[in-house]
């Protein structure tokens, strides 16, 4: 006889549970069903997949994941906790969800697709040991993540543990949440942070015009972009405040969701030359005004206002502003408010997306350039613009046109992250292809939350069949803009291309809510609605898609990139001559980079085998 060989491994094992979650189900179960399904759907189950994990256990509100690797393990526990805090933003505290995490690494024993061994129950010990919204873990752990992330831990010491025969020694992971970093060192919440960390709101529109938001919501941004100079704050980023917009919640509330020890509040009424704002601190635990200031001025003093108001802040935390920060806050991306003003226009024209947009934003950019030549800001708006109108509208934009512009931008401000994005979409297209991997590492290593950087390199890595990493990029694009519907349809192609098709059915769900959403507020944008109707289709949705795709073509006739993406809805719906024929007539009026994207696109993988498609790569070469 012979005896069975047991498979044995090393692996780092996560092991997570939903804080409070009897008293939640108690409160109402089919809620709480809901929101951890739509949880784990939309965020825990892809954070797990992008950092290389597998979930092998699912006990009710607890899950066991596998990784190869213990700083994949740290980076994903980190990731889900920061991403929760946001999650909670703007529900009511007793429904929040919170897990405990603890982190191993130890030997499994492998049986089918479950795992066993004392690497995963001191894994399931550890959690039990942490803090909500905390992560626990072993010596072992805490030694292999050393300096190499941007963690430091908390000595536990020694824990004696059930059924496990000797002492653990125990380390809590600070990842830079207040409430979890006090209660690891003190057991209380409410000890100051030695790093004072601040949330500004955004400001809220006071003036008649309710068009008039774009300049508030860019006055935030811009004292968020100041404080953010100061290496002795903390300050969330845009993504992040954005999410509270518009939601009715006290101070105390919002701090002790958003992890931070201070609030900024404020509002701007803005009328012909004249501008007030009000701006207010509040010590989140308190709810104690630490100090207000109201600002009545001409226009043109905006600058200095929002100067003002930075510098108070960090007066007011007693932080020491280093001469480089000071120039740096004092700095102005303008002298002229009027081209400041079309700027802001401009921006928020981008953010939506549609072709209509992309030109007017380009049309208030370079109303911005007219008032102010020295405008660097403007110019890399201009480029921006330019590259998405040539690559995905198919505008006769001369790529060399696009490179001079943000040469402009970037001889008037060298560290323009936008500039090298837009620089290294246009040089892609051009099939520069490694000064375009360059001149995109060169705007993530200036700014890593740089919207466009990922997105772009995201792009650039399917058309080189690079599918991990675009998928990384898209999935970071998603973190810093919410509302970018393009990107979780873009995962869904790269997630079918690596054979993940749960996480493209994930995604595409995703997408789809993304794309309602954005129907919802700009029924004009014909964009999304193609792109949701690729969705339906891949999900199986015949009819949906059809009507979505129909009002798409309706709306925009002639548009070449809303004819790619009908060719894809009929691919998937199974309509292959009608797929074909579409591409036949747009693979003529495409650049190199729209060729190449369309051999990696998995939406055509229902023609591949049709008699035509031959002809279709002739066409691309």
């Amino acid at each position: 006889m012979s005896e069975e060989r047991v498979e044995r491994r090393l692996a780092a094992i996560l092991a997570a549970d939903v804080v409070g979650y009897s008293r939640l189900m108690e409160a109402n179960e089919e809620r709480t069903l809901g929101a951890l399904r739509q949880h784990r759907r939309e965020f825990f189950d892809p954070t797990v997949a992008k950092h290389g994990g597998r979930i092998f256990k699912v006990m009710g509100d607890g899950l066991l994941v596998e990784f190869g690797s213990v700083l994949n393990a740290a980076r994903c526990a980190v990731e889900i906790q920061r991403g929760m805090v946001e999650r909670n933003a703007g529900i009511p505290e007793g429904r929040h969800f919170k897990f405990r995490m603890g982190i191993n690494l130890g030997d499994l024993i492998v049986d089918g697709d479950d795992f066993y061994g004392d690497g995963v129950n001191m894994a399931v010990r550890l959690q039990g040991l942490a803090v909500p919204g905390g992560i626990a873990c072993s010596e072992a752990v805490r030694h292999e993540v050393g300096n190499k992330l941007d963690l430091d831990f908390a000595d536990q010491g020694a824990r004696t543990v059930k059924n496990m025969s000797h002492p653990v020694h125990v380390y809590f992971a600070n990842w830079g949440n207040v409430a979890s970093r006090n209660e690891m060192r003190t057991g209380e919440i409410g000890t100051r942070p030695d790093k004072p960390s601040v949330a500004v709101l955004p400001f809220a529109n006071m003036s008649n015009d309710p068009d008039q938001e774009f300049f508030s919501d860019g006055i935030t941004e811009d004292i968020i972009t100041d404080l953010s100079n100061v290496s002795g704050l903390f300050v969330l980023s845009r993504n992040t405040v954005f999410a509270c917009k518009r939601r009715a919640l006290n101070l105390e509330h919002i701090a002790s969701e958003l992890g931070v020890a201070y609030v900024v509040e404020g509002s701007v009424r803005k009328a012909g030359n004249r501008v007030r704002i009000n701006a207010e601190l509040t010590e989140g635990a308190s709810d104690g005004h630490v100090w207000a200031a109201r600002y009545d001025r001409d226009l043109t003093d905006i600058f200095a206002v929002q100067d003002e108001i930075a510098k108070a802040i960090v007066e007011q935390l007693k932080v020491k502003l280093l001469p480089e920060e000071k120039k740096a806050i004092e700095q102005a991306p303008t002298e002229n408010v009027e081209a400041y003003t079309h700027y802001l226009r401009g921006r928020e024209y981008y953010h939506i997306a549609s072709k209509a947009n992309h030109l007017m934003a380009r049309q208030s950019f370079a109303r911005a350039i007219e008032l102010d030549p020295s405008y660097a800001r403007a110019y890399a708006g201009i480029a921006v613009c330019n590259t998405r109108l040539r690559s995905q509208f198919g505008f006769d934009i001369q790529v060399e046109d696009i490179l001079a512009t943000t040469a402009k931008a970037l001889a008037i401000d060298p560290n323009l992250p936008e500039a090298y994005a837009a620089m290294g979409h246009a040089l892609s297209g051009a099939g520069r292809r490694a000064e375009s991997v360059a001149a995109f590492e060169r705007a993530l290593a200036i700014d890593p939350n740089c919207h466009e950087a990922n997105r772009y390199y995201a792009e650039f890595c399917v058309t080189q069949g690079q599918f991990e990493l675009a998928a990384t990029y898209f999935l970071r694009a998603m973190e810093i803009k919410p509302t970018d519907y393009g990107a979780p349809v873009m995962l869904v192609n790269v997630f079918r291309s690596l054979g993940q098709n749960d996480q493209a059915e994930n995604y595409a769900r995703i997408a789809i809510e993304k794309a309602e959403e954005e129907l919802r507020l700009h029924p004009e944008n014909a964009n999304v609605g193609c792109l949701g109707a690729i969705m339906l289709a891949f999900l199986g949705e015949h009819d949906r898609a059809l009507a979505w795709l129909e009002r798409s073509l309706a709306t925009e006739t002639g548009d070449i990139n809303i004819q790619y993406n009908a060719a894809c809805t009929y691919a998937l719906l199974g309509e292959s001559d009608r797929s074909i024929d579409l591409l036949e007539a747009w693979l003529p009026q495409v650049g190199t980079e729209m060729k190449l994207w369309f051999k990696n696109d998995s939406d055509f993988e229902p023609i591949r085998g049709h008699p035509r498609y031959p002809r279709l790569i002739e066409l691309t070469e």
